[in-house]
């Protein structure tokens, strides 16, 4: 009962920002293209209008971090011309990785998204995604903490990684098996390499982040289409 009042909620909520934004667009109160992501509370603003649509937010030129977050992340590729990449979880941020790097892989589960997305990456031609649905298991491996993912088992997207081969200067960690995903992007992560971990303050997420060896910066505050608060790690060797 709760998972279905929450899943209407958010159902009326989509709706009704996205409607609010068609409304104010027309009434000439918004742009149609978006403000500069300098001017942050004014992008911040036209992006809770375009919440959940990958399309808006590749217009944005954002990825799904907290905006602290992307300025770090974006910074720190401006001395990395040729860096490499790896992602779990792909969307916006894959082409906007993709357009600041050398090259990026990137790994996603949910087939109906990567085929939606597909025309995007293909036409990147220095962005790879790789799909790797979970099996089904009564037993998995590597199992996810996400509610309604019990028995799903994801060993190979969490082995993407050691396909794509060799080290990484960027591992983004914003898919599922997060724990898991982090443990293995350690062993590929270039000795001054950089994790950028999502959705930070999580609990179920905390245990890795801390075992991980690594140390954590955390970026808090404001995230593109979110009406709430949320944090994005920055991890980094010790």
């Amino acid at each position: 009962m709760r998972d279905t009042v929450l899943r209407m909620s958010k159902s009326a909520y989509v709706s009704g920002m996205k409607t609010l934004g068609s409304g104010l667009r027309a009434l000439h109160v918004l742009d149609d293209a978006p403000p500069p992501r300098a001017a942050r509370t004014k992008h911040w603003f036209y992006s809770l209008t375009r919440v959940y649509d990958p399309q808006a937010m590749i217009e944005m030129d954002v990825p799904w971090w907290t905006y602290d977050a992307i300025d770090a992340v974006e910074s720190w590729l401006g001395g990395r011309e040729h860096a490499r990449i790896f992602e779990y979880g792909s969307g916006a941020s894959s082409l906007w990785l993709a357009r600041r790097a050398g090259e990026v892989h990137s790994v996603e589960h949910h087939e109906g998204f990567y085929e939606y997305m597909r025309p995007a990456f293909e036409a990147q031609e220095n962005l790879s995604v790789e799909l790797v649905e979970p099996e089904v298991s009564d037993h998995p491996a590597v199992p996810s903490q996400k509610e309604g993912q019990s028995g799903l088992d994801f060993a190979d997207y969490v082995a993407a990684i050691d396909r794509a081969g060799g080290t990484f200067d960027l591992v983004v960690v914003d898919g599922r098996a997060r724990g898991a995903s982090l443990a293995r992007a350690v062993r590929r992560l270039a000795p001054d390499g950089l994790v950028v971990f999502d959705n930070s303050r999580r609990a179920r997420y905390r245990p890795a982040i801390e075992g991980s060896g690594l140390r954590e910066t955390r970026c808090t505050g404001l995230t593109p289409t979110l009406p709430y608060g949320e944090q994005t790690s920055l991890l980094t060797p010790a």
